[in-house]
């Protein structure tokens, strides 16, 4: 099964580079040949995750599993805290 081989590459190629880096990954989802993923630890708040994705956990998947077309990066910060960023933001505005 193609979940079987996702998870066998991150857990031998991808995850012990990123644990290096205080960070993981988790499996959001399999669609249409696209595998949505997201980084965790301090891989979430680095600027340089896509990158990561791009150049590690795209390559690896890939190379490893031709049926997988593309890795998305879903984003880890949620929609009720981007809400509550853009109220604090909104009240900083009206203040000035």
């Amino acid at each position: 099964m193609i979940e079987d081989k996702i998870k066998r590459v991150i857990d031998e190629k991808i995850k012990p580079y990123l644990r290096e880096h205080n960070g993981d990954i988790e499996v959001i989802e399999i669609e249409n040949n696209v595998l949505k993923i997201r980084l965790l630890g301090q891989c979430s708040n680095c600027a340089s995750a896509k990158y990561t994705v791009e150049n590690l956990v795209e390559t690896c998947i890939k190379k490893a599993i031709p049926e997988i077309d593309r890795v998305e990066l879903e984003s880890s910060i949620s929609e009720e805290m981007l809400d509550m960023a853009r109220k604090i933001l909104s009240r900083k505005c009206k203040d000035r």
